[in-house]
């Protein structure tokens, strides 16, 4: 990954997202093939921020019906940062 807009997707805007922002915790929806390390140094260089720790997920595909029909929608990976005290992203 050359850039970090390689990396990261888009964030992650949800109830839950939003209350975990005002502690420091933000959530972002980042490249599959992306690890660890490259999330925390794509993060840095985006916002200048110092980040304490990443940890990621794969979601799953879910079913999604529309009136009668049934589709998938499709499968990401999730990174939630923890940024160091004092630290905070403006959105």
């Amino acid at each position: 990954m050359k850039n970090y807009t390689d990396v990261i997707e888009e964030i992650v805007v949800t109830e839950k997202s939003a209350a975990n922002a005002e502690k420091g915790v933000y959530t972002f929806k980042v490249a599959k093939s992306a690890n660890k390390i490259q999330i925390k140094d794509a993060v840095e260089k985006a916002f200048g921020v110092k980040v304490k720790s990443v940890n990621t997920l794969n979601t799953k595909t879910k079913k999604k019906r529309v009136g009668r029909y049934v589709g998938t929608r499709k499968s990401y990976k999730k990174a939630i940062i923890t940024l160091k005290d004092g630290e905070s992203i403006n959105l």
